[in-house]
């Protein structure tokens, strides 16, 4: 059984589950204030549910891929749809700033300018 680590606590869910349904049935979202309530239910289409991972995922989906690729988000941004990404191992979960999710610290856009 795989676990989450999100939001200062620890989550197991069964292996395939995707991760924005685990994070909801623990209690917790992928999604930041009004997102919340306005988002595509797991569509893919909204991209309010984009996190960091850290941890082994499969590749992006075609949705993931195109949602990510405009718009606040960027492909080079290296986040993730909890919607689209289906959890077969341990992660390690992290949710961005601003209405998407999309705005990193400082020190992590800088770090990923350089990668």
């Amino acid at each position: 059984m795989p676990s989450i680590s999100f939001d200062g606590k620890t989550i197991e869910c069964d292996s395939g589950q995707t991760l924005r349904n685990a994070l909801i049935a623990a209690g917790t979202s992928p999604h930041n204030g009004q997102s919340t309530w306005l988002n595509c239910k797991g569509l893919g289409s909204c991209g309010t549910c984009a996190v960091k991972i850290t941890g082994v995922t499969h590749d992006k989906t075609i949705m993931e891929k195109w949602r990510l690729s405009f718009p606040p988000h960027k492909n080079s941004s290296g986040l993730r749809l909890a919607c689209q990404v289906i959890v077969t191992n341990d992660l390690v979960v992290e949710k961005q700033n601003g209405f998407w999710g999309q705005k990193m610290a400082a020190s992590q856009s800088e770090s990923n300018k350089s990668t």
